[in-house]
């Protein structure tokens, strides 16, 4: 690790130590998560209310700021990106990752369960149930042509710019600055070092602080885990004739426990790089198959239609709150999840972009990697609303009697060679979620270690507890996994205040290490610092 003296030579700048409070927020996460579990199955009704008491206070009191939150974060990287701060090189001279691995550990980490679940089912969804927002200016009704264009452009605001920018966009620039040029820790209570100094660093507040986050982020991977299992149990049932039961999602889960806990302990460098670029490899085959043999026209008109009509209502529907029951269990909880996710990404983006400016890390969150998901969703949510255009109810009958997993296969079978098709999107589910798993498992173990490289015994450990944890939500049934789905909600209010001060600190940080100062801003003294040339 080192940063320029004033004469322009590199010199190393020494790791800052935290001593003492790993065990802490090993015991304090740990302990919390085999709580939950215990309680879930002793009593799964009382958690449920418990949660979905929880879960309305927090939409009610903070959905607003949510959504406020997440679009400021947007804006103020685009700021960041195109001002002259963005040439800003951070952590070393040339990257770590060539563009096309880094950039595919970032979409395969983050698509997850939006990689093939919600975009199947997410569009369809709204097609035959339009957002408040569209279904009031406009008129449509559901299943209706009118309906097709609003459907994409309600899910590319679920899983595009907004999104993507709140998971590192801001904080992962912050992040690497402290870590890489400050010697800190890449653990999430980093994050508030500019507000509060070292004292958040050393004691136990901050220990609470990177708990949060863990707990968030195990709620947050669980859940697609959830999904996972859910949706290839769903087509091998489907497929295969295999009896459907609460078995069959939990052996699902036994299989791919091994798959991302080998890539979690090979590292960075092996198993996660690897299994991300097979992952984005195997996505452009299936798109590319899609387009070739799919609805190409309708695909492409509605990319470009959708995404006209997501920026043109950008503001609108990011700041809807006319319908609160519609917004709860759509946008607050999609925003809860991503921000959820927010400070454990923020390390893994910085973790892996060093060397990169801060336009390559803002332009790589906040643009690329968001108009790559929604022309995905295009292609393949798309193309369920093209085939139920064309074939009413070929959708929507498997949809409305089996749920979200049936969307996917449903689309899958419409298409040549469709039960070959459909079993690469089973394939594809799968990686998608296990690369999730992995990089989570990595992270959540680096925020409990005194290096870079967490101990093996820690992956091992972490990614054993978000499988078992994910395996005992679903043998336990719908209850379950729906207790857990409004308890990822529940887990980012904390978090999502851990995010605040992004907002103000990422840019004047910014703004220190361009004047050849230290990028920060003491917590206590409110004063900037000089390098002293370490």
């Amino acid at each position: 690790m080192s940063q320029p003296d004033s004469a322009g030579n590199r010199q190393a700048v020494p790791e800052r130590e935290i001593r003492g409070n790993e065990r802490t927020v090993m015991v304090l996460s740990g302990g919390f998560v085999l709580a939950f579990i215990a309680i879930a199955a002793v009593d799964l009704d009382w958690l449920s209310a418990a949660v979905d008491t929880t879960f309305g206070y927090a939409t009610q009191y903070f959905g607003a700021y949510w959504q406020l939150l997440m679009l400021a974060t947007f804006l103020i990287a685009l700021v960041m990106a195109f001002s002259p701060l963005g040439r800003l090189r951070v952590g070393n001279d040339k990257p770590d990752y060539s563009n096309f691995s880094w950039l595919s550990m970032i979409m395969a980490t983050l698509l997850a369960g939006g990689g093939v679940f919600w975009a199947a089912a997410e569009p369809i969804a709204h097609f035959m149930d339009p957002a408040p927002l569209f279904a009031a200016e406009l008129g449509i009704e559901g299943g209706e042509e009118g309906a097709a264009v609003p459907a994409l452009a309600q899910s590319f605001m679920h899983w595009g710019f907004l999104a993507w920018s709140i998971l590192g966009a801001l904080t992962g620039g912050m992040l690497m600055q402290l870590h890489y040029h400050r010697g800190w820790p890449l653990k999430p209570r980093t994050l508030l070092y500019p507000l509060f100094g070292e004292r958040i660093m050393h004691g136990t507040p901050g220990a609470i602080v990177d708990t949060f986050c863990v707990i968030a982020v195990v709620a947050g991977t669980v859940g697609p885990l959830g999904f996972l299992g859910l949706q290839v149990a769903y087509g091998l049932s489907d497929l295969f004739g295999l009896p459907d039961s609460v078995w069959l999602p939990a052996a699902v889960l036994l299989g791919v426990i091994p798959l991302y806990l080998f890539s979690a302990i090979t590292g960075l460098n092996r198993g996660i790089r690897v299994l991300s670029r097979f992952n984005v490899m195997l996505a452009l085959f299936l798109a590319a198959f899609i387009l070739l043999f799919g609805p190409t026209a309708f695909i492409i008109d509605g990319f470009v239609q959708g995404m006209g009509t997501y920026v043109d209502n950008l503001l609108p529907m990011a700041t809807f709150r006319e319908d609160p029951a519609w917004l709860d269990w759509w946008t607050v909880f999609f925003w809860g999840w991503f921000m959820g996710y927010g400070p454990l990404m923020a390390i893994f983006v910085a973790r892996i972009s060093r060397g990169r400016t801060i336009r390559q890390i803002v332009l790589a969150m906040s643009v690329l990697a968001p108009v790559a998901t929604c022309f995905w969703f295009a292609i393949v949510g798309g193309s369920g609303i093209a085939f139920e255009l064309a074939t009413p109810g070929a959708i929507s009958e498997p949809y409305n009697e089996a749920g979200l997993p049936a969307a996917m296969m449903a689309i899958a079978q419409q298409m040549p060679f469709g039960a070959i098709i459909a079993v690469l999107f089973l394939v594809l589910t799968t990686i998608f979620v296990a690369t999730t798993s992995d990089s989570m498992t990595y992270t959540i173990s680096l925020t409990m270690s005194e290096t870079d490289e967490p101990a093996t015994w820690l992956r091992v450990f972490w990614g054993l507890v978000l499988g078992v944890m994910a395996m005992i939500l679903m043998l336990m049934g719908e209850g379950g996994v729906t207790a857990l789905q409004s308890f990822i909600v529940v887990t980012a209010v904390p978090v999502s205040l851990i995010l605040l001060p992004s907002l103000w600190y990422a840019p004047r940080m910014a703004m220190h290490l361009a004047d050849g100062e230290e990028p920060a801003i003491d917590g206590e003294t409110g004063q900037s610092v000089k390098p002293t040339g370490r």
